[in-house]
C-alpha cells in the first residue's frame, strides 16, 4: 500500500502552475518551500531538501538526503543533489541566471533561526510572507486528493466498527485507545497527525468517558481529564470505561499523508436521558449546517447556523463550551494536515467554494458531567456539499 504510492506527475504540474499564478498576481519573483508538507505537495516527496518555485519556469528542487527516494517519488524536472544550504543562492542561479528579487517564505512556520540562515544566504533579496498563499493553493482539493481522503475514510469506517465490537466495561480510556489504534495502523494508519501549530499535540484518539468530557477546555485542546500524563494531559486516561455512560471518540484518520477526523458517541449499555438527547441535539446540528452549505456562503454564517440551531434546541449554554469558555469554531479545513485553512469561525469570511474539504464538529459540554458531539468530513460541491465520512450519522450503542 505505502511502498506503491506516488502522487501523480499531473497533480504536480497542476499546483505549481496554480500557486506560480497567484505568486505573480502579487509580485513575487519566487517561493522558497521547507516546511514537508509543503515540500511534498508541490514536488510529491518529503526527503530532506527544499524547494524554489520560480514565478515562471519549472521548479528547482534541491536535495540534501535521500536523492535515491526524491529521484523515486518526485516528478519534478529538476531535481539535483547538495551538499549544504550554503550551496542554494548559487544552484538557484546556475538555472535561472540570478537569486529572485521579491522571495516568500513560509514564515508561519519557519523557525526564526532558519529564516536568518536563509535570509543571510539570499542577502539583498526582498523576503516576504507566502504562507498565505501555500494555504490558500492547498485549500481547494483536486479529485485525486478527494480519492485519497476517500481511502482515509474507509479506513476511519473499518476501525469504528471495531470500537463498537471490542467496547467493553473496565478497560481504561487509555487502553482502548492503545487497541484501536494498533487495528487500524495494521491497514496503512501512519500513526502521526500532522498539524501546523508548533504548540499542538496531534494525538490521533481523544476518549472522554462520563466526566472526563465535562472538563472544561477539552474543546480548544487536544486534552481530556485525566490525560496521557499529569504534565501533558491528552488524548484520554486512566479511568476506566463503565456501564450507561456517554462515551465521545475523537479519531483521527491519516493514510499516505491524507486526513479525516471524526468524532462518534459510544455507550455500553443504554445512554442516560440527558446525554441521549444532547448526542441526538448535536446531530441535529450538524445536519442543519451541513443542508446551508453551498458554495459562495462564508464560513462565519455556517458557524452562526450552528449557534442558532443549538439555541433553538435549548443548548446554547453548553454548545461549543460551558458559558465563559466557549469556542469561537465549528469546525475546520482538513487534509494533508489535519487542521487546515479555512475555520468555520465566528468571525472568519472566507467565501465557500467547490473542492474545499472540512471538519464539522458542533460539541458541548457539560461541566463536570459529560460532554455530547458528533464530527464528519465533508466535500463542498457545485451545487452543495457530500460526506467524505463513511462512518454513520449516529449514535454508537454497544
Amino acid at each position: 500500500m505505502i511502498k506503491d504510492f506516488k502522487v501523480p506527475p499531473i497533480e504536480i504540474y497542476n499546483r505549481s502552475k496554480r500557486i506560480q499564478k497567484v505568486l505573480q498576481e502579487n509580485n513575487i519573483d519566487g517561493l522558497f518551500i521547507v516546511q514537508r508538507v509543503d515540500l511534498f505537495y508541490f514536488s510529491g516527496t518529503a526527503q530532506n531538501g527544499v524547494l524554489y518555485m520560480p514565478a515562471e519556469g519549472k521548479p528547482l528542487l534541491m536535495i540534501i538526503k535521500y536523492m535515491p527516494r526524491a529521484l523515486e517519488e518526485s516528478s519534478i524536472d529538476n531535481i539535483i543533489e547538495i551538499k549544504s544550504q550554503k550551496d542554494i543562492p548559487g544552484k538557484i542561479t546556475d538555472f535561472y541566471g540570478d537569486i529572485p528579487k521579491v522571495l516568500g517564505f513560509e514564515f508561519d512556520v519557519l523557525p526564526v533561526r532558519d529564516f536568518n540562515l536563509y535570509k543571510n544566504l539570499f542577502h539583498g533579496c526582498e523576503c516576504v510572507d507566502g504562507s498565505h498563499l501555500i494555504l490558500q493553493t492547498r485549500m481547494i482539493k483536486s479529485d485525486w486528493e478527494i480519492a485519497q481522503m476517500e481511502k482515509a475514510a474507509e479506513l476511519s469506517e473499518k476501525t469504528f466498527e471495531y470500537m463498537r465490537s471490542t467496547i467493553c466495561p473496565g478497560i481504561t480510556e487509555m487502553e482502548f485507545a492503545g487497541m484501536f489504534e494498533t487495528f487500524a495502523r495494521k491497514f496503512g494508519h501512519g500513526g502521526f497527525l500532522r498539524s501546523r501549530n508548533y504548540q499542538a499535540i496531534a494525538y490521533p484518539w481523544h476518549i472522554l468517558s462520563g466526566k472526563s468530557g465535562g472538563i472544561v477546555g477539552f474543546l480548544d485542546a487536544p486534552a481530556s481529564g485525566t490525560g496521557t500524563s499529569a504534565a501533558f494531559p491528552c488524548g484520554g486516561g486512566s479511568k476506566p470505561l463503565l456501564p450507561n455512560e456517554p462515551i465521545m471518540i475523537d479519531f483521527g484518520t491519516v493514510l499516505n499523508g491524507y486526513h479525516i477526523d471524526e468524532t462518534r458517541m459510544f455507550v455500553i449499555g443504554s445512554m442516560p436521558d440527558k446525554a441521549l438527547k444532547a448526542c441526538e441535539a448535536s446531530i441535529e446540528i450538524h445536519n442543519e449546517v451541513l443542508a446551508n452549505v453551498k458554495p459562495g456562503i462564508t464560513v462565519s454564517e455556517l458557524y452562526h447556523i450552528s449557534v442558532s440551531k443549538a439555541v433553538s434546541l435549548g443548548y446554547s449554554d453548553p454548545f461549543l463550551g460551558p458559558p465563559g469558555h466557549k469556542v469561537i469554531f465549528v469546525g475546520h479545513g482538513i487534509g494533508l494536515e489535519l487542521v487546515e485553512n479555512p475555520i468555520i469561525a465566528k468571525d472568519k469570511g472566507y467565501l465557500l467554494e467547490p473542492g474545499m474539504t472540512f471538519s464539522l464538529e458542533p460539541k458541548m459540554v457539560f461541566e463536570n458531567e459529560f460532554s455530547a458531539g458528533i464530527e464528519s468530513v465533508f466535500l463542498v460541491t457545485e451545487t452543495g456539499c457530500r460526506l467524505i465520512s463513511k462512518v454513520p450519522v449516529g449514535i454508537f450503542i454497544c
